[in-house]
Order: C-alpha cells, then sequence, then structure tokens
C-alpha cells in the first residue's frame, strides 16, 4: 500500500484532530497567546501603518462583515479584517515568538476572530471549538519550522510568519470550517503560492504586513479550495515547492492521531514586555543590570563620562542599526535599545516615539557602542545571550551578561504579568469594564457555549467614547 504523502498526511491532521486531543497545558499556553495577541492588536489599532492599511482597506466591500477591532463603526470582507487586524498585531513588533523562531498568532488570531463573526449563527462554535481551531494553526506551523535546520536560526532571507503564518492561517481557517481531508490538502497546496515576504523590509512600515498577508492570504486559500480550486498535492513534499523556502529541506509526516503530541505542549512562547525585536530583549536585560553599577537612586545617567559600550551579541544584520532614525529602524536595533535602558532604566512603548529615538543623549552614546559577535553566540532565540562592557573614561569597566530575560520560555511571564501586559494595551482602545470582561471570557474559553459572546467585545468604544479617548 502506498504511504501518505507529507501533505496528506497533514491534511489528515487538521481534518482529524478534535477537542478530545486537546491537553490542559496546551489549552492554558494558548489561552494566554489569544489574550496578549488581543491586547497588541488593539494597542496596533493607533499606529500610522494600521491607519495606513485601514484606509486602503476600505475600497473593500461584502455582504458578509467582520470588526475591525476596535472600531465600531468599520467592517470589512472576512479577509479584509483579518488582513487589518492582523498588521495591527504586528505594527509595533509586541507579539509573542516562538521556537523555531516566527510569530505564531498573529496569522491565526485574527482569522478565527474574523470567520467565528462573520459565519452563521447556526451551528454555534464554543470556546472548545475555537481553541481547537487556534492550536491547529499554532502546530503546523510548528511542524513546517521542523522541516528545516535553517529554521532553528534567527531569520536571513523570509520572515518566518509569512512563510509558515499563511499555511497556519490555512490551517486554521480549515478547521473551523469544517473543511474535507481533501479541501485541507488543496488549502495547503494553494496557500504555499501565497506565502514569502523578504527580511528586506524588516525595520519599516511594510514588515507588519507579512502577519496580515499571512491571515488574509490563509483565509482566501481556504475559500478557494471550497470553491474547487486545485494545486499541487504533494506541495509539502517536494523542494520546488514549500521548500523552496528553505535549505535542507527535510518534511516528515506529523504523529499519528492516536497519539498525537502538541509541539506547544513541549514548546512555551516568549511574551515581549516592550515593543521590538525578540533578540533586544536579552540587551535591555543586560544593560539594566550594568546601569546599577553606573546610576545610584535616580539621579541621571553620567553620558559624558561613558567612553565605551560594548554588546557581545550574535551576528543578525537586521537588528544591527548603529543609529536608527525612524521607530520601526529602532525597534530592529541592538545599539538603540543598549542605549535607551542606560539612560532610562528600562524600555517602554513610547521609548520608541522618534523624539525618543533622537535625543541628544542617545545620539550621543550611540557612538560609543561597539559590536562584537562571540563565536560560541549563535543565531538562536533558544541560545543566544547578551554582554555588556561600559568602560568609563577613567579606565574602569562594568560587565554584565543575560542569558535568558523575563518573558523568555525558559523564564515566562506570570499570569498575573499577561494580565497587566493586555490592561496597558487594551485600555488604550477599551472601556475599563471591557478590558475585564476580555479577561474573564480568554481565562475561561474552554468553558464558552458560545463565541459570540468574545467577538462582541471587538468593536471596542462607541465613536463618542473614541472621541473622548483621544482628548
Amino acid at each position: 500500500m502506498k504511504l501518505k504523502s507529507v501533505t496528506a498526511s497533514f491534511a489528515q491532521v487538521i481534518h482529524g484532530l478534535n477537542v478530545g486531543h486537546l491537553t490542559e497545558r496546551v489549552i492554558q499556553r494558548s489561552k494566554r497567546m489569544i489574550l496578549d495577541t488581543l491586547g497588541v492588536g488593539f494597542l496596533g489599532t493607533s499606529t500610522d501603518v494600521f491607519h495606513k492599511v485601514s484606509e486602503y482597506s476600505k475600497i473593500y466591500s461584502s455582504n458578509t462583515t467582520s470588526t475591525v477591532w476596535g472600531r465600531p463603526d468599520f467592517r470589512l470582507p472576512p479577509t479584509y479584517a483579518a488582513f487589518a487586524n492582523g498588521v495591527a498585531i504586528h505594527s509595533m513588533d509586541f507579539d509573542d515568538t516562538w521556537h523555531p523562531a516566527t510569530h505564531p498568532s498573529g496569522a491565526v488570531l485574527p482569522v478565527l476572530m474574523a470567520l467565528s463573526e462573520a459565519l452563521p449563527p447556526s451551528p454555534k462554535f464554543s470556546g472548545l471549538d475555537f481553541l481547537l481551531a487556534f492550536n491547529v494553526g499554532i502546530e503546523v506551523q510548528g511542524r513546517l519550522m521542523h522541516f528545516s535546520k535553517e529554521a532553528n536560526d534567527i531569520p536571513k532571507r523570509f520572515h518566518p510568519p509569512s512563510v509558515v503564518g499563511t499555511l497556519g492561517s490555512a490551517a486554521a481557517a480549515s478547521k473551523i470550517l469544517g473543511l474535507s481531508m481533501t479541501k485541507c490538502q488543496e488549502a495547503l497546496a494553494i496557500a504555499v503560492s501565497h506565502a514569502g515576504a523578504p527580511l528586506a523590509n524588516a525595520a519599516t512600515q511594510t514588515k507588519p504586513l507579512h502577519i496580515g498577508n499571512a491571515a488574509r492570504h490563509g483565509m482566501e486559500a481556504v475559500f478557494l479550495a471550497m470553491l474547487g480550486l486545485q494545486g499541487n498535492k504533494e506541495v509539502l513534499d517536494i523542494q520546488a515547492g514549500f521548500g523552496a523556502f528553505y535549505a535542507n529541506y527535510s518534511p516528515k509526516v506529523p504523529p499519528s492521531l492516536d497519539s498525537y503530541t502538541w509541539l506547544l505542549e513541549q514548546q512555551d512562547v516568549a511574551f515581549k514586555r516592550f515593543p521590538a525585536h525578540l533578540a533586544t530583549h536579552w540587551v535591555e536585560d543586560a544593560a539594566a543590570s550594568v546601569r546599577k553599577h553606573l546610576v545610584t537612586d535616580r539621579a541621571l545617567l553620567p553620558v559624558d563620562h561613558i567612553d565605551r559600550i560594548v554588546l557581545r551579541i550574535p551576528d543578525v544584520q537586521y537588528v544591527n542599526r548603529p543609529f536608527p532614525s525612524t521607530e520601526h529602524e529602532a525597534r530592529h536595533s541592538f545599539q538603540y535599545v543598549a542605549c535607551a535602558t542606560l539612560l532610562d532604566g528600562g524600555v517602554i512603548v513610547p521609548s520608541f516615539h522618534k523624539c525618543q529615538v533622537n535625543r541628544p543623549q542617545v545620539r550621543e552614546l550611540l557612538g560609543k557602542v561597539e559590536l562584537q559577535h562571540p563565536q560560541d553566540n549563535l543565531p538562536s532565540f533558544n541560545t543566544l545571550y547578551c554582554e555588556i562592557s561600559v568602560t568609563l573614561k577613567d579606565g574602569v569597566t562594568f560587565t554584565e551578561r543575560s542569558n535568558t530575560f523575563y518573558g523568555h520560555w525558559r523564564k515566562p511571564l506570570s499570569q498575573k504579568d499577561i494580565q497587566e501586559k493586555f490592561r496597558a494595551n487594551a485600555s488604550r482602545m477599551l472601556s475599563h469594564d471591557t478590558v475585564e470582561r476580555f479577561i474573564e471570557i480568554v481565562e475561561n474559553l474552554e468553558e464558552l457555549e458560545d463565541c459570540s459572546l468574545l467577538t462582541t467585545l471587538l468593536k471596542g468604544p462607541s465613536p463618542p467614547e473614541m472621541l473622548s479617548k483621544s482628548i
């Protein structure tokens, strides 16, 4: 008997996984991911890039619509609502990060929220149905990332969410819409032809589009499969298919449904405490430790006493930005995060405003930074470290090292801090009562009988309330 192809095996898993396969750890971890992603998405609706894609998306209309998060008077076709909300999620680079390296939630959650809202009220989708589809979308991304050793490292060519996120979106949409195994297989094939975005657009306003496009294109692939569009049924098996994105491509069939093990069970995600590339979080942690040697109480950093700042970090070219001039460049700058932390004691959301990036003290410090790339400091979120040495003009040097920052999967954020991050982010768009209701519903999502209770909260304040919040 002919063995199933890798592509067919993935389709079988997408179609065949059920709520009975979910474990308690997977449920709890995915609920944290959902709450965090909702929060950074609401915060992201205040950004310039979100406003640009929202204006663009207004040219599309449909009889079936879904909510643009936090905008009660703005609805779009489900694919474009997912696009706009996906852009919001990644607009500040504040969303979760997994290993191998990708942002798993941003391409999946807006798809499920849009579809849950747009689908007919009968049959109802429960919280467990939602969690299952969400985890199927996350799981497919993780399995695909294990097809190549190249994916273990911080990327150099493609932005991973634009590749695996597109197929994760298709998998989640296939699950929530109840596609047959054959249609799941076609959706994956179509999604591969929608996948991919180069890293050249990192640190620009275009990078958030990678998440939005992954969400939209995965959903479009499913709709096209439902209409009978066909693709290569072995698209995951061959180098000319999904293998085009990775060197040393070695596809593997997923585990049997009879004894399925989730990757999220084994590997948690990292949650960010400030909106910047994950590798900069080691820099912030180490710089904050060094600062304690330089500053006592609330005194100012003696910038003119500093002669040299050395960062020993992995060689990640797109996060090596000696003199960033925009917020997006600053979020992708080892140098800026180190200098901002030394000056201010830490990095927060406003740290990336242009007026903060271009402060004279920051520019002076940036000119004193030197990068070194030790051979043992590999570009992997699972193993990298940051060591920082600050040498004063009198010759004294202080050195500190961060092996793991708070928020990494080895040192995860507490549930209290996940909720506090959500409150801080979502309260910019939502009322206090709505914020607390979101926390309550997501905390008990597996007990929710009807997901419409969750999607009704997406609308945010009415226009008069939005005006009062902006004053």
